[in-house]
């Protein structure tokens, strides 16, 4: 069943102006009411643009400053489908999204940015390997299973990691399998075995584009990754590459959204091998946590830029203004429960600090609760306090 919860039902005159403006984007669709929905309505807000989001989670992120709320489920194709009836453009804010209820809403003649061609590509590991192998994007080495049982076959790509190939994220779905000791640590269902990558540097590139056909990029960035929580537990922009790599990751990235024909924003991320190849990791069709820093420390944010994209507007200027890290808030780990967020207060004093608090209510260990982005005038500087700061706050239970 679908519960609307409305929270605007008088008409209003910019409406009528909003339809003028944006043409047919004048009841823009999320399809997913996570933290990322919630920074992508931050940006709408400043286009008056009103967003209405569908999400089965009653406590979802967005549901207070959506324009209107729907509950149900996104993987559901009937709450998809009558969702998506009375909205002229779709978006999504996560992959895990019912593919077939959008290709029908696509063929009615709405607009579903990213395309559900695109969503199919990605959302299944496997598909999103041989993409890359079938279009000359360089990757890791892989193989793919039904099963984990297929793994002795495949010794010779020892040490690898195993990602399902669907249903993964935020770190779940991924086991590194190093010697075969480890196969019985081996996560059950279809996989990719792909071939563990000795990088010097893991990065990452934003890339959006509109109907136009118009593609700008953000500069790369640089991400340390926590091992026991699989999530990027740094990142910091711009990273510390040469000028060399930068323009070969910038073209690759470019490659990758037009070889797919996509229409909003793209993360790529990049593996920097100790040859200086770079090769694609994985992509997410959407703002990713890879981007989160560009709010204060780009001209254009990557959620106004993924706004602009499936409006087909004109793209933003992607410029750095600041030196800037990130770090995830991430629930401690044992502790579940009401949350807080302790240290916190001692360390929005620092200039160059800035908190974003996802709204979720509760607490779980490694769960994304939050981010500080902390800019400054040099990269030395930003990363002595990005220390403090992920040492200093605590995203514990009351």
């Amino acid at each position: 069943m679908l519960k609307l919860i409305n929270h605007s039902k008088k008409p209003c005159y910019l409406c009528v102006m909003q339809k003028f403006w944006y043409g047919s984007a004048s009841r823009l669709g999320m399809v997913g009411g996570g933290q990322l929905g919630r920074m992508f309505i931050q940006e709408a807000i400043n286009f008056n643009v009103h967003v209405h989001v569908l999400d089965s989670d009653i406590n979802a992120p967005c549901k207070d400053i959506a324009h209107s709320f729907t509950l149900g489920s996104i993987t559901d194709y009937d709450a998809l489908y009558q969702f998506g009836l009375d909205k002229d453009v779709l978006t999504v804010e996560i992959e895990n999204v019912n593919i077939e209820a959008l290709e029908v809403l696509e063929k009615m003649g709405k607009k579903v940015f990213p395309q559900p061609s695109v969503l199919k590509i990605i959302k299944d590991k496997g598909t999103q390997k041989q993409f890359y192998i079938d279009n000359n994007i360089p990757t890791a080495n892989f193989c793919l299973i039904e099963s984990s049982s297929e793994m002795n076959n495949h010794s010779d790509l020892l040490p690898f990691i195993q990602k399902l190939t669907t249903g993964g994220y935020d770190g779940k779905g991924v086991q590194i399998i190093r010697t075969e000791s480890d196969f019985n640590k081996a996560l059950k269902g279809p996989s990719v075995l792909e071939t563990l990558i000795p990088f010097t540097k893991e990065l990452s590139i934003i890339v959006a584009r509109n109907e136009q056909g118009e593609i700008k990029t953000y500069p790369a960035v640089e991400c340390e990754f926590s091992e026991e929580a699989n999530l990027v537990e740094f990142l910091f922009a711009p990273a510390d590459i040469s000028t060399e790599i930068e323009q070969k990751a910038t073209i690759l990235a470019k490659d990758v959204i037009e070889k797919l024909g996509m229409v909003g924003i793209l993360a790529v991320e990049l593996f920097l091998t100790k040859e200086g190849e770079l090769l694609v990791n994985e992509i997410a069709p959407r703002p990713h946590n890879s981007g989160h820093h560009t709010i204060e420390c780009n001209i254009t944010s990557q959620f106004e830029q993924h706004l602009r994209s499936v409006l087909n507007l004109p793209l933003g200027s992607t410029e750095i203004i600041q030196a800037g890290a990130m770090i995830n808030l991430l629930g401690e780990k044992g502790v579940e429960g009401p949350v807080f967020y302790e240290g916190l207060e001692k360390f929005i004093a620092y200039p160059g600090v800035h908190p974003h608090i996802y709204g979720k209510a509760f607490t779980k260990p490694f769960r994304k609760m939050g981010h500080v982005t902390i800019a400054g005038k040099s990269m030395d500087e930003v990363k002595e306090l990005a220390h403090k700061v992920k040492s200093g706050i605590k995203v514990i239970a009351l």
